[in-house]
């Protein structure tokens, strides 16, 4: 499979778009908890019998002595989440619930009260709630079975409930840095002229190739004005560098439209090694007293299919690239092997990305 990213019309994206303000962004949080309710489909490991007892224990009721709960409608997980920028206390957040032991399903299981936790330790909401599985597992007496999708995973839709906010540096100090999402020195200038024309000069000023500095009002109330005016002004990207990206494991070529070739000769072509075994049987006479031999006998054929060369004139456009390649009939791998070897040649100035 070929795919081609062809320069065509210029088109103008919103900054929101293509960047985001220094300091807004979203934190990971994750947590343990247990899963209780499930249909004899939950673990059968140690940790998850001391998980419930400690859980019992919290709730003032002690297990006698040397009894392990071997429950098997309890499972272990870990819980993970989002927290949105300027999520505020008893706003509600997705949470994702996977088995942590050897749980066959987590298919109707209700997570427990569990904390989530960010990087520094502090607890910043609380998840509970009953689990959406998509996947779908059973099994018969004969030991076969059949899994469809993975049902050891869940997800709560506002799940968790926000219990501390996140500080923000947005409403600090007297200017907005923006990040592009994709490092690019023109972008970068591009969008500070941008910003310039409409708001004044040296309102903006590109720091490097991802940060653009805006000056902006230190009243908060007005910031939030001023930014959503800025993210929402036009910029036209610079064209992203020559790149060809190949998939080896599905097959799939992605050449942009800045890839370039100077003058070279290619020529393609391969041999076809055929091995074939044709054994020979030795019969003897009736009265001789032998027997039979089978005498292996190799047949070696060796093809050279037709040779295909063309020339690249200097300058080449990704079009005549593919025009060249489809005429000779080459499949996205012997394509890949005329880039390579256009690139050792010092012919293709393009990064080639393998992945």
């Amino acid at each position: 499979m070929l795919g081609i990213v062809s320069s065509g019309p210029v088109y103008a994206e919103r900054i929101k778009d293509i960047a985001s303000i220094e300091g807004v962004r979203s934190n990971q949080l994750v947590g343990y908890g247990l899963v209780v309710g499930l249909d004899k489909s939950g673990d059968k490991t140690t940790f998850t019998g001391q998980s419930l007892r400690s859980m019992l224990a919290r709730l003032g009721l002690t297990l006698p002595p040397g009894i392990d709960p071997k429950s098997k409608n309890i499972a272990a997980v870990s819980i993970q989440a989002e927290l949105p920028a300027f999520a505020k206390p008893g706003q509600a957040i997705d949470v994702t619930v996977s088995s942590l032991g050897d749980a066959k399903s987590l298919r109707g299981g209700t997570l427990l009260m569990s904390p989530l936790k960010g990087a520094d330790g502090q607890v910043y909401a609380i998840a509970q709630g009953s689990l959406i599985v998509s996947g779908l597992s059973a099994s018969g007496q004969d030991g076969s079975s059949i899994t469809v999708n993975n049902p050891n995973v869940g997800r709560i839709p506002n799940g968790a409930t926000v219990e501390r906010t996140v500080n923000t540096s947005f409403s600090e100090g007297d200017a907005l840095v923006f990040n592009l999402h994709t490092s690019d020195f023109t972008t970068a200038n591009r969008m500070a002229e941008s910003i310039n024309k409409i708001l004044g000069a040296n309102t903006a000023k590109a720091l490097d190739a991802t940060s653009v500095r805006v000056s902006a009002p230190l009243d908060p109330n007005q910031k939030v004005t001023f930014a959503s005016v800025v993210e929402n002004m036009t910029v036209i990207p610079d064209d992203a560098p020559a790149r060809i990206i190949v998939n080896s494991r599905t097959g799939t070529v992605v050449i942009n439209g800045k890839v370039r070739v100077q003058p070279a000769a290619v020529s393609h072509g391969s041999l076809i090694v055929t091995i074939s075994e044709t054994p020979q049987v030795s019969q003897p006479n009736a009265l001789s007293g032998g027997q039979t031999a089978v005498t292996p006998q190799s047949n070696l054929k060796i093809e050279e299919e037709k040779n295909h060369m063309f020339v690249f004139n200097p300058g080449v456009s990704l079009d005549e690239i593919v025009q060249a390649v489809n005429k000779i009939g080459a499949a996205p791998s012997d394509l890949v092997a005329i880039l390579e070897a256009l690139k050792s040649a010092g012919s293709l100035h393009a990064e080639l990305i393998v992945i």
